[in-house]
């Protein structure tokens, strides 16, 4: 990938990134050399980004050419929003809270900000987030204290207002945004895409293990890919990146779906993509597409807060109350009795206006149906947790919560099984979901379809072994390759 850096003056400035050209608006705008380049990464350093300037006009092109372009006009739009700034720094309120007290006394604390770097490192942590939030190369910012820090202006510098000890940190944290990605192989030949798996590292709920992400790692290596692994603080690296696969438990009111909608703003392919998170995250919704194109569902209700005990009445016990959102078991509720379901509803109504009813249906085991690109890569069988009814015991104090699991060979699998979780995946997408199944008298019904399936090291793989991970990356390269080649 080209790397260009736009700046007026070009002359007045020292940078010293390998493989990166130097070159001005005009060059930039004109010349029909970067207008069909298909593949390039542009530093934007003009000196104003106001609406219809010349820097707005360098990203605008940028964006239009499909050139990855820092800032983007987007983010020019929304520093002239300080309330939207404001709410979205809130997120990292107690980063921001402990850094700052840290490092300073005073009531007022302001600095500089290069491309997320600062030029004191406990500060660093505060620069990063604000330009994973807000990609500007170079920003001021005023943080002040009453009774607890809040950001009070953040304003983009402009660069010919920068002395010559800023132009050389602005030099710096250029060339480490360019050249300095933590690759998790070491020892390789460079290769011509590069992949980023998002990852939590703490999270209990991984949809991979350990063992099983550093089998991505491999299968990646094999057929392409440069690999990194980042996490939630790593939104501004994100344009570094060909191809990212979320590696983590999903929803729409979360960091992973600015991920995968960034991703799709940038022309990054991605797992999940934005609209399977909003489809499949959301039980209300995806029961009402499930039954709204005949796939066989459990007895369902959509149960509103005004109403929800009417709603019910003839709903006989025990049935399940779902809430929307919810991940790994989590948020479901088995009620057995008008007092178990009061209780659990007035819990429930506490987060969410809607929430789905469903009618219970005891199996010894779940189905699940691994799907990428419109065709099944495993079958699992998922059994009940020991005394439990669900495949996950959360309220268990042992160490091993979950149920045993059989992973069977595709061929081996029941036909409409199969037929169904493919007819189910179709209504989402053609991305990797799992479709969990429940079997009653030899008739298949679909509880869910997940946009980010488990696959851990030892269970969806005991039967594809290596070739499920390869799988799954083929098919990101593909993807990376045809975009590549528009």
């Amino acid at each position: 990938m080209i790397k260009l850096i736009v700046v007026e003056q070009p002359e007045q400035w020292e940078f010293a990134v390998p493989d990166t050209k130097v070159i001005t608006p005009e060059e930039y705008i004109s010349s029909e050399v970067y207008a069909k380049i298909k593949r390039a990464r542009v530093i934007n350093l003009c000196q104003s980004y106001a609406y219809q300037s010349t820097g707005y006009y360098i990203s605008l092109l940028a964006q239009a050419r499909d050139h990855k372009v820092i800032p983007a006009t987007s983010t020019m739009m929304d520093l002239k929003i300080p309330n939207m700034m404001r709410e979205d720094i809130q997120d990292f309120t107690s980063i921001i809270q402990e850094v700052l007290d840290k490092y300073t006394h005073e009531e007022k604390c302001e600095f500089d900000i290069f491309f997320g770097m600062t030029n004191n490192v406990v500060l660093n942590k505060i620069g990063s987030l604000i330009f994973n939030l807000f990609q500007i190369p170079v920003q001021h910012a005023v943080f002040k204290k009453k009774e607890k820090w809040e950001l009070s202006s953040l304003k983009p510098l402009s660069t010919k207002d920068l002395s010559k000890k800023q132009k050389t940190d602005l030099s710096g944290a250029i060339s480490l945004l360019l050249t300095g990605k933590n690759v998790v192989r070491k020892s390789f030949e460079r290769k011509k895409y590069d992949l980023a798996i998002l990852v939590a590292p703490n999270d209990v709920t991984a949809p991979s293990d350990a063992k099983a992400l550093q089998k991505f790692v491999k299968a990646a290596d094999k057929i392409g890919f440069n690999t990194e692994f980042i996490t939630r603080s790593d939104y501004g690296k994100l344009t570094h990146f060909d191809a990212l696969f979320i590696r983590e438990t999903t929803n729409v009111n979360h960091h992973t779906f600015r991920f995968a909608r960034k991703a799709e703003y940038e022309g990054i392919v991605v797992i999940d993509d934005t609209n399977s998170i909003l489809k499949c995250t959301n039980k209300v919704y995806l029961n009402e597409l499930l039954q709204a194109n005949k796939i066989p569902t459990p007895k369902s209700v959509i149960v509103q807060k005004k109403n929800a005990l009417e709603t019910l009445k003839n709903m006989p016990f025990p049935f399940v109350l779902k809430q929307p959102d919810g991940a790994f078991s989590k948020g479901v509720k088995k009620v057995k009795n008008d007092e178990e379901l009061k209780e659990n509803l007035q819990t429930f109504f506490q987060q969410t206006e809607l929430m789905l009813a469903q009618e219970f249906m005891p199996t010894d085991f779940d189905w699940r149906v691994g799907v990428l690109d419109g065709q099944p890569i495993y079958v699992c069988k998922y059994f009940m947790a020991r005394n439990h009814w669900q495949i996950v015991d959360w309220k268990s104090d042992k160490v091993t919560r979950l149920g045993n699991h059989e992973t069977i060979a595709i061929k081996d699998a029941p036909k409409n099984l199969l037929n169904i979780a493919l007819k189910a995946t179709g209504l989402i997408g053609q991305g990797l979901y799992g479709v969990d199944i429940k079997e009653i008298n030899g008739q298949f019904f679909v509880i869910e379809v997940n946009d980010n399936p488990s696959i851990d090291s030892g269970i969806e793989d005991q039967v594809e072994k290596n070739a499920l991970y390869e799988n799954i990356m083929k098919y990101l390269m593909r993807k990376v390759i045809n975009s590549d080649g528009k």
